[in-house]
């Protein structure tokens, strides 16, 4: 009976299990709202390290609310808050002895963090511009970058489904950035989640060189799996390389080391007893500079792995969205991520190629045909950013999968803007018995 129990006790924790699934979307649910007050303090003359660092003390005080009776509950940070202005591309959350950004008025801002819940993880990322608006739209060549890129995560998403393999994601990201003149930052990871497993076995990897393919074979994608689907694109070449900023962001490896330092091993002990495997940044410890002493031993002998920040050239943009995504028996189910303002972008170019296009409005539902193939290409050719969007609207349902509206019977003794609010709204199919598909997204 015993062994029975160790058996037991060592099966993966999945979204099969319901009260996993609560895990993860309560997560998410926070990490959407902490992003959403994060942009709002992302003004003109902030301090990038000041956000970052209001942003980190959020996530512990909303993840401290939830599951109270379970003490023995591990929860809080599971990425620290970064915020990467223009060509930076990621892991930019500097220390309080390394130089600032201010941020300025137009400043294309990518913030990323994670939240977690007894291991289970939850990633966001969101690009905004700073001071965008109706009177300041983001055109041309910058504005083709954030369509590649909120178009590329779309497609993404909707073959993030039981049974597809990795690189039809790879190939398809690649096709979107191209329609628009843009490239996938090379070699960046979507990485399977599992509990307190930030790099889980499988990983999507976009604009890969070969010596990429080689390192990251084809994986299929299975049900009831967990995914931080990350999509990054360059208006440049798309390579990344380190300048003079320095790393901040760090987590705990599998790898085992006998350090000499005593530095090294007072900082890997606070390491483990206060941030376990997740990743944590230097300003956490008391003693910043006992801490950048104490990471370099162990950073030398593989210990911690640094997250380095990463530059494309200087002057072009770099886009970044982000989302979680459970993949379940019926398709992928969305958990974070925040609207994208497409009428803040006025781009010059726009998606021509018809194998993009039907995967965009790749609609399944309950087996019904919306539309015939021959009908979609010649309404998709005329305007398809209007068809793209309207289809938008008639669906609630964060999976990735269009959902037509159930039509509600016009009542008599309504007046007409009454009706015509009716015929507007949008109801969700709650008839699955399943946690997983009753999720929607409250961002």
């Amino acid at each position: 009976m015993a062994d029975k129990d160790k058996d037991n006790d060592e099966v993966e924790a999945t979204i099969a299990d319901e009260a996993v699934v609560i895990k993860y979307k309560t997560a998410g649910e926070i990490a959407n709202r902490v992003l959403v007050e994060i942009i709002e303090k992302c003004v003109e003359g902030a301090s990038v390290r000041d956000v970052c660092i209001w942003g980190d003390n959020l996530i512990l005080e909303e993840t401290s609310k939830v599951f109270k009776k379970e003490k023995e509950m591990k929860k809080g940070i599971a990425f620290p808050v970064c915020i990467s202005a223009n060509g930076c591309i990621c892991h930019f959350s500097p220390i309080t002895s390394e130089p600032d950004h201010v941020i300025a008025k137009d400043d294309v801002l990518k913030i990323d963090l994670g939240v977690h819940l007894d291991g289970f993880i939850s990633m966001i990322a969101h690009t905004v511009v700073v001071g965008a608006n109706a009177d300041n739209k983001i055109t041309d060549k910058k504005a083709n970058c954030f369509l590649a890129a909120h178009y590329a995560s779309q497609a993404a998403l909707r073959l993030m489904r039981p049974g597809n393999d990795t690189y039809q994601i790879t190939d398809m990201v690649m096709k979107v950035c191209k329609e628009f003149d843009c490239k996938p930052v090379e070699g960046m990871l979507s990485h399977q989640l599992q509990q307190f497993k930030l790099d889980g076995p499988k990983t999507i990897i976009q604009n890969p060189s070969e010596s990429h393919r080689k390192e990251h074979e084809k994986a299929t994608i299975e049900a009831n799996e967990v995914y931080a689907l990350d999509v990054l694109v360059s208006t440049g070449t798309g390579a990344a390389r380190e300048t003079t900023a320095k790393v901040s962001v760090f987590k705990k490896t599998e790898e085992v080391y006998p350090l000499k330092l005593r530095a090294s091993r007072i900082f890997y002990t606070e390491v483990i007893q206060k941030h376990s495997i997740m990743p944590f940044n230097l300003r956490n410890f008391e003693d910043e500079k006992k801490a950048k002493m104490g990471v370099m031993e162990c950073v030398n002998h593989k210990l911690i792995e640094p997250f380095q920040v990463l530059f494309e050239k200087t002057g072009e943009t770099v886009v970044q969205y982000k989302f979680t995504v459970l993949v379940t028996a019926t398709g992928p189910a969305r958990i974070t991520g925040l609207p994208f303002e497409e009428d803040l972008y006025v781009p010059n170019l726009s998606i021509k190629d018809p194998e993009i296009l039907v995967c965009l409005i790749n609609i399944h539902v309950n087996k019904i045909k919306l539309v015939s193939l021959t009908s979609l290409n010649s309404l998709i050719f005329t305007n398809f950013t209007t068809i793209y969007n309207n289809l938008l609207k008639t669906s609630v349902n964060q999976r990735g999968i269009l959902q037509p509206v159930k039509k509600k019977k016009k009542k008599p003794q309504k007046n007409a803007n009454n009706a015509a609010g009716e015929n507007c709204s949008m109801d969700v199919d709650q008839s699955s018995k399943s946690g997983v598909e009753k999720m929607e997204v409250d961002a």
